[in-house]
């Protein structure tokens, strides 16, 4: 079964409001075997809130080193997001083999009248997935109130309701009690935590075994977790949350004060879960880590763009006091809205903030609301300035190009309004790969397409392929034109309205170029995938005007400089200062243009190195390092490591963890330095770790575009942001290859690309074993720098940089100079 058919099954299924039962659930999971039976599992509920808490949770508990499944709901973007192990998605393959498992059960249920909806379906999926992958906790996200959802098929070791305000009320009450009541039921046997006040707390404690309370410490009565919400300090809050046993001070990458009950609420649940060895740093840590897609997230600057799914009246109140943070830091607000058509929209317009303007939007879904409904409710609450704008893509258009770069821009209303606005900043165009044939259909496939299509098998589709993942109906635009210019197009066989589609272009550069041309003017949405599309068919983009090494047409060369005594190429080599100086001198000499200095090796095995015993390892080093003409990174997980080096002099941080310290990002934007972001599932090496890729090049794409985001939020810009897809991190020595082969796809991401490579176990596939890889570490730097990395990290200078100047003179004979100048990035 390929993926497409699963996902096209699962979304057939019907949505229908929750039962007053969990019979068909149990039927259901007992077709599967019971998995959750296996599973000790935590369970939050309520009306607002339940997902941020659900995430915080989440990286504390693998904060404190256990496994931990994330189930949640809805999702913005891919059905795969509401299910994730150790923060990655669950595979496209899972998926189909859960399907081809389950469906017999479904069918036969359905022909008894019975059949489980979507929703409970896909909860299946989800502990049957967290089942087969044995993770030491699973954290369930409710659907719908408590009593009767889906996740309560389980048995909680913890559980948690974060509010209470009036929604489904046809499902679950009209009242704060009855919804209230509702929610109770997810209580265990071990204490419920809640964050509620009032009538919802009472109830709470009249249901549940016993209620664990979280609020400020001046609560009356006093609260089991004090919380105090200390502000927004630049991209994140400051919190100090107090528990009997752990007084913790920390950050939040999630504004407002709500957000701090929340972290509250996953403290103790964590507390609950993990017992006596739970540590304050580690819960530290661990929210400060909890970025969450769509919940007051800025994603530009100027003019300041936000984006929150408050999707009830009192979500939209959370907006407004959160808003008011900002005060001050913009001129003009302009707010684009919209909503589900089952939900209190004039409730939720009544407590939105003023704004000067108004642009109502319907999302891509049958539930939602018309826009012009919408724009009719606004101008009803006195709105003067309101534009009825159809699509969210046309809607957050308009207000970007009608605010000013010192206004203000909120959009809300909905999940899934946020889910289409942010693919403006999450999705690029990618450049594929398709040297032949077979690598033509693998690319179909990937996409979801039904192979066999007949406008796919033109000869003329393998001149040039781009990947784009759009709306329906945009997609239907793009194969339309592309179409009429003599190209190709291949849409993703995925049906269901809400879901976005991948659509692959092929044809020849001037039909790619067309199309571009058309799309300038064309449908909201798709102006600026013509623009990347025009981007991705130069040869080699220009980052800078020339101020970094990686600035020029021509790959730069990062020299490794190992002050280690266990790396696992040149370990203990360079342990002395001035075997380091000199080391240093002479790939300099040899034409680097940055030397890398490392304290700790992520060789498989490699010993973790404590703050301080690596910086007394780098400072020295980088300190008589300052001097020369050469840039200087520092390749460090820690934020603290990485603040001692830029102190002695570095100019560069390069982080193989992919910014796992939360500090690193605002550190480098604080000090306004690049920072290398490598993908990496785990650094030091785990060799026991399998890490399964639908495909590893796109897989690889979708997480280090959220990293690059992150670094973005804190005040990067794109040229100061390298990615690096990390051989050999979580990667198989083929899929290594596959990445190096497709580096070109990389550029979609829109930042400088550095490859390292050097001397790596990947050669072992082309027969090079330890102490045999500098040829294929030089023929691997000759095949990056031809298809476009702007860096290479590697050991030996003088026959990497050979390398580079071969991949240069082979791309541009006539201008191609030896000047020395050229192989530091100068123009």
């Amino acid at each position: 079964m390929q993926y497409h058919e699963a996902a096209n099954y699962l979304f057939d299924l019907q949505r229908y409001a929750p039962r007053a039962d969990l019979e068909a659930m149990e039927a259901l999971v007992a077709a599967l075997g019971d998995p959750h039976e296996e599973l000790t599992v935590v369970q939050i509920a309520g009306s607002n809130g339940k997902g941020s808490t659900a995430r915080m949770l989440e990286r504390v508990l693998r904060e404190a080193g256990l496994d931990v499944g994330l189930y949640t709901s809805p999702h913005l973007d891919d059905l795969r997001e509401r299910i994730q192990v150790d923060g990655r998605d669950i595979t496209k393959a899972a998926i189909a083999e859960f399907v081809e498992t389950a469906r017999p059960a479904v069918d036969e249920m359905a022909a008894l009248g019975e059949s489980p909806s979507f929703f409970e379906t896909v909860t299946a999926l989800a502990l049957w997935e967290f089942a087969r992958q044995s993770v030491d906790v699973a954290v369930l996200e409710v659907g719908i109130g408590g009593r009767y959802d889906a996740t309560s098929i389980c048995d909680p070791v913890a559980s948690a309701v974060t509010s209470v305000t009036i929604e489904h009320a046809d499902v679950l009450g009209d009242t704060i009690g009855e919804i209230a009541h509702d929610m109770a039921h997810t209580a265990g046997e071990r204490p419920l935590v809640t964050a509620t006040e009032g009538e919802a707390l009472e109830v709470l404690r009249a249901v549940a075994p016993a209620v664990r309370t979280i609020g400020r410490p001046d609560s009356e009565p006093p609260v089991d977790v004090a919380v105090t919400y200390r502000g927004r300090e630049g991209p994140e809050s400051r919190v100090d949350i107090e528990t009997a046993e752990l007084d913790i001070e920390t950050r939040l990458p999630l504004i407002g004060a709500h957000q701090a009950r929340n972290a509250g609420v996953a403290t103790a649940l964590a507390e609950q879960v993990v017992g006596d060895g739970l540590r304050a740093p580690v819960v530290a840590r661990g929210l400060r880590s909890a970025s969450w897609p769509g919940r007051f997230e800025t994603m530009s600057q100027a003019p300041l763009t936000i984006l929150d799914g408050a999707h009830n009246p009192g979500g939209a109140e959370r907006v407004t006091r959160t808003l008011a943070e900002f005060d001050g830091e913009y001129d003009q607000l302009h707010l684009v809205f919209g909503a589900m058509a089952d939900k209190d929209v004039v409730g939720i317009i009544e407590a939105l903030p003023d704004a000067t303007a108004v642009y109502s939007c319907r999302a891509d879904s049958s539930r939602a609301e018309a826009s012009a409904a919408i724009a009719g409710m606004f101008e009803a609450q006195g709105a003067t300035d309101v534009s009825d704008c159809g699509s969210v893509t046309a809607a957050l258009e308009q207000a970007l190009a009608g605010a000013a770069t010192d206004d203000a821009v909120l959009v809300t209303g909905s999940l899934s309004v946020i889910g289409e606005a942010r693919r403006r900043w999450s999705h690029a165009p990618v450049d594929r790969a398709v040297p032949d044939a077979a690598a033509s259909e693998a690319r179909l496939r990937g996409a979801d397409v039904e192979l066999g299509a007949g406008e796919t098998d033109r000869g003329d589709a393998l001149h040039h392929t781009i990947s784009l993942r759009v709306q329906r109906r945009q997609a239907r635009h793009l194969k339309q034109r592309l179409l009429a210019l003599g190209g190709a197009c291949a849409v993703s066989a995925i049906r269901a309205r809400e879901e976005l589609r991948d659509v692959v272009l092929m044809g020849r550069r001037t039909q790619l170029a067309g199309l571009a041309d058309e799309l300038v003017d064309g449908p909201p949405g798709l102006a600026s995938q013509a623009r990347a599309i025009r981007a991705h068919l130069e040869e080699r983009p220009q980052h800078s005007t020339g101020t970094y090494p990686w600035s020029g047409d021509r790959t730069a060369v990062m020299g490794i400089l190992n002050v280690t005594p266990d790396s696992f190429h040149d370990g203990g080599e360079y342990e002395e200062l001035t075997a380091a100086v000199a080391q240093a001198e002479r790939m300099i000499e040899a034409g680097a243009s940055i030397v890398d200095v490392g304290g700790e090796s992520t060789r498989p095995g490699a010993t973790a190195v404590a703050p301080a015993a690596e910086i007394e390892r780098v400072v020295p080093i980088i300190e008589a390092l300052a001097e020369l003409d050469v840039q200087i990174s520092v390749d460090t997980r820690k934020a603290a490591v990485a603040e001692a080096a830029l102190d002695a002099g570095a100019d560069i941080l390069n982080d193989v963890s992919g910014l796992e310290d939360p500090a690193m990002r605002l550190l480098a934007a604080e000090r306004d330095v690049p920072v290398i972001v490598m993908h990496s599932i785990n650094a030091p090496v785990d060799p026991d770790v399998e890490v399964a890729y639908d495909d590893v090049v796109d897989d690889t794409i979708a997480a280090l575009t959220e990293r690059v985001l992150l670094a973005e939020q804190a005040g990067l810009d794109r040229e100061q942001i390298l990615i690096d897809p990390g051989l050999g991190f979580g990667k198989s020595r083929a899929e290594s290859f596959e990445l190096l082969s497709r580096l070109g796809e990389f550029r979609a991401l829109g930042c400088p690309i550095l490859v390292g490579h050097s001397h790596k176990s990947m050669f072992e596939l082309v027969g090079a074993t330890a102490g045999e890889r500098l040829p294929p570490t030089v023929a691997a730097t000759t095949l990056a720098a031809a298809r476009g990395a702007d860096v290479v990290r590697v050991h030996d200078v003088a026959e990497n940089v050979a390398a580079v100047r071969v991949a240069a003179a082979m791309q541009d004979p006539e201008g191609f100079s030896l000047d020395p100048g050229a192989d530091a990035g100068s123009e």
